[in-house]
């Protein structure tokens, strides 16, 4: 009898381990709360301006805390197995620090009717460890574009006549399902390190030009503006584009594809 409860017991696992599918995460999604539990005690946050892109194989994330400005990104690769998702992530950036290197997380996942939710069972915030749930709501349109992916810049600078200014920064910009968005870890003169993100929508209005409206920002002067940003691409895993700034001066950024 013994043996037979641990057989049902194990076919009940596997039965259910089974019936979990593998989630189909390329997508645009904005976060619609984030809680914290140490054990004991549950904060949820609902403030919090998070936006994140699965492409086919990458992902990149954006937040901002609309109180204070303070910013966080992170991107990565990515693969999905049965009710999961390991993320390989490569580059983060929050407030004044970065971080570089390989860092792996494990993701379950739970499809709901109008995006999903995600739990790290354990994750470690200044000493103490929690569990984090995040849940997530499907804002794609499924319109398709040449920009499609997740891209490094490789090199930028900004002019005004014949003064030009390259800038010292570490800066990603992910594009999919009409939704956009861009991280960067900006290094001053005097070296400290300042982490500025901002997401929303964007099309293309014919083969040359794309057109961004930023939803959320780390700069109040972006948040809210929509801006017309003139693109070449240079085969399909690389382009250029070209910005007319506020202040008069006109921005050159040349990205290459993750792969």
């Amino acid at each position: 009898m013994k043996n037979i409860i641990s057989g049902l017991i194990l076919l009940a696992l596997v039965s259910c381990n089974d019936s979990k599918e593998v989630p189909n995460m390329p997508g645009a999604y904005l976060m619609t709360s984030q809680t914290l539990n140490n054990g004991k005690t549950d904060t949820k946050y609902t403030t919090l301006k998070q936006l994140k892109i699965y492409t086919e194989n990458f992902f990149m994330y954006t937040q901002v805390n609309p109180a204070d400005s303070v910013s966080t990104f992170g991107v990565g690769s990515y693969t999905a197995d049965k009710g999961v998702v390991n993320e390989h992530r490569i580059y983060n950036s929050s407030d004044t620090t970065y971080t570089t290197g390989e860092a792996n997380f494990k993701l379950n996942i739970t499809k709901t009717p109008d995006g999903y939710e995600q739990v790290i069972p354990e994750i470690v915030t200044d000493s103490v460890k929690y569990k984090l749930t995040e849940l997530y709501q499907a804002v794609g349109t499924s319109k398709k574009s040449p920009l499609d992916g997740v891209w490094k810049e490789t090199n930028s600078y900004s002019y005004i006549g014949k003064d030009t200014t390259k800038n010292i920064r570490t800066q990603y910009k992910a594009f999919f399902d009409g939704y956009f968005m861009f991280g960067h870890t900006v290094t001053d003169s005097l070296s400290r390190h300042r982490t500025g993100i901002g997401f929303g929508t964007f099309e293309m209005v014919n083969d040359t030009t794309a057109k961004e409206t930023d939803l959320n920002s780390t700069y109040s002067i972006i948040a809210g503006n929509t801006f017309n940003v003139h693109v070449e691409m240079n085969g399909t895993d690389s382009y250029k584009q070209t910005i007319q700034n506020g202040d008069g001066s006109t921005g050159v950024e040349y990205y290459e594809r993750l792969k």
